[in-house]
């Protein structure tokens, strides 16, 4: 059996593709929103953040032979966590990574930290379209809520736990924009008009992570966009398309011999 790090839809669609290639999964999620995906796709789950050792024990406990990290390009610290883990129980650690994109335009800035992002938003003020979810939403606030002229929208998903961040945080529910993508050029559109849009933050997640339709209605709006690049993160054997993952799996585990 093959430990799988998922949580995006991509990493689901990966995890299915291994499975039918004949290796049974344990995939991990950190939500139980994402765990009620994985199941309805028909693949074992378990729910909740693991530490180092708590992958190296399931590892050893369930005799994993591999474990495929597809986690989301900002799951930084799971990542490190899974290859650490893997390391100890001297099991390989591949991971899949998004290809990367390109981004030459005059309204896009490229910025390496969360912190960078809110400064720089601070310096342009006017409206502010966040869609870099609720774990870093505090870093934004503080820099922006109290600035003169500036109004923070936040697209995040329609969950309660981040309903009671913002307001514990201090965001007006009006600048509250709680839906679950992904979202069409069109939406992205109508969203910013909606709103009167002039700066969007974003991260460098992938085109499956919905960049392309939410810059191309940026670019089209002439909205500066300031986008957060990815961690730098060592990740030893890392991947880019589903057939080099296949292949690798089928090279480490044995189909005759991989439960």
């Amino acid at each position: 059996m093959i430990l799988f790090l998922a949580g995006t839809s991509d990493a689901r669609a990966l995890a299915l593709q291994i499975k039918d290639a004949g290796y049974p999964l344990l995939t991990t999620v950190v939500t139980e929103n994402a765990a009620k995906e994985m199941k309805k796709a028909g693949l074992d789950v378990l729910v909740g953040r693991l530490t180092s050792d708590d992958f190296t024990s399931l590892i050893t406990a369930k005799n994993l032979k591999m474990v495929v990290d597809a986690s989301h390009p900002f799951a930084e610290e799971a990542s490190k966590q899974a290859r650490k883990g893997a390391i100890a129980a001297n099991v390989p650690y591949i991971r899949y990574e998004r290809e990367s994109q390109s981004f030459p335009n005059k309204n896009i800035t490229l910025v390496e930290s969360y912190d960078k992002a809110a400064e720089l938003a601070a310096e342009k003020q006017g409206v502010i379209m966040l869609t870099t979810g609720s774990k870093t939403l505090q870093i934004f606030t503080e820099k922006l809520l109290s600035l003169p002229n500036t109004r923070v929208i936040a697209r995040m998903l329609p969950r309660k736990d981040n309903m009671e961040k913002c307001e514990a945080l201090g965001l007006p529910q009006k600048d509250i924009v709680a839906i679950q993508g992904p979202f069409t050029k069109e939406f992205n559109l109508a969203l910013y008009k909606q709103y009167g849009v002039t700066t969007m933050i974003t991260k460098e997640s992938g085109k499956v992570g919905s960049v392309d339709e939410k810059l191309d209605a940026a670019l089209e709006l002439d909205i500066q966009t300031i986008m957060i690049q990815r961690p730098k993160i060592d990740y030893g054997s890392t991947f880019s398309t589903f057939q080099e993952i296949l292949h690798t799996v089928e090279t480490h585990v044995s189909i005759g011999n991989h439960v």
